[in-house]
């Protein structure tokens, strides 16, 4: 029997390394990016993360008193293949000065 991955971008041998819970998975086109500089806005983010596929929505969360950026946001792609080159290829890099940590957003 296979084990599925609870994550299709991780390889399998890695994913036997989680617990049992995590073995099972929806399909993720939504990252969560963390770290950011407070003064990156969606449109950096957007820009940064479109080469790597077609993106629904892109969005920054403020502060809903000062408007200020949280330091984080959601990118949600139009394919899981897409959000998983970009996890891929983006966690972990400079953004706007800033090492960013790219991860699958659930719901819940």
């Amino acid at each position: 029997m296979q084990m599925q991955s609870w994550n299709r971008c991780v390889p399998l041998s890695r994913a036997l390394t989680f617990p049992r819970w995590l073995s099972v998975r929806h399909s993720c086109t939504q990252l969560f990016v963390g770290g950011l500089c407070y003064d990156t806005n969606e449109a950096i983010l957007k820009d940064a993360f479109g080469r790597h596929g077609e993106i629904v929505e892109v969005k920054v969360i403020c502060d809903h008193v000062s408007g200020k950026s949280k330091g984080f946001g959601f990118v949600k792609f139009t394919t899981e293949s897409a959000a998983c080159k970009a996890l891929k290829d983006m966690d972990g890099q400079v953004l706007e000065g800033r090492n960013i940590r790219v991860h699958c957003a659930h719901k819940g």
